[in-house]
């Protein structure tokens, strides 16, 4: 016997489109005054998209895969950076679509404060705020942040 389930899904546009209705999404100027204020830039692009595109110097480096065990405070894999559920994290992947849904899913674990950058590193680039060329060093495996982060 067949058994046969109809999705509750409509489609990836949908889906981003619901993800994006809970955030109050940034600009990259908006999010570089907001880490500037002490908010979490968080980058989920991975190593190799970093490399060949860039990185912001002293952004937090956290890949999509694990972004959720490193920002939950209450997670035994959390990152010291993860204080509480206050924090404000804005999260950046390369075109702002990705982290549109990223923010979505810390939202849904209780990071009310969780966002991202519209049109993602590639507008911040193009807005003329800091990068550099990437090294593709995931952070969370070295020390936990790449040098350079502007001051508090």
């Amino acid at each position: 016997m067949t058994v046969t389930t109809e999705a509750s899904y409509d489609s990836v546009d949908r889906l981003l489109e619901r993800a994006r209705s809970g955030l109050d999404r940034l600009s990259p100027r908006a999010a570089s005054q907001a880490w500037l204020h002490g908010a979490e830039l968080v980058d989920i692009r991975p190593a190799g998209q970093r490399a060949a595109e860039g990185e912001v110097p002293g952004a937090l480096l956290i890949e999509r895969n694990v972004l959720e065990w490193r920002l939950d405070p209450a997670s035994a894999a959390r990152l010291p950076e993860a204080r509480g559920y206050d924090l404000q994290v804005v999260v950046l992947c390369s075109e702002g679509f990705t982290s549109s849904l990223a923010a979505a899913a810390l939202q849904a674990l209780g990071l009310r404060r969780a966002t991202d950058v519209i049109g993602g590193f590639q507008a911040w680039k193009a807005a003329g705020l800091p990068s550099s060329a990437g090294d593709g060093v995931t952070a969370y495996q070295s020390h936990g942040r790449v040098p350079g982060r502007p001051p508090a």
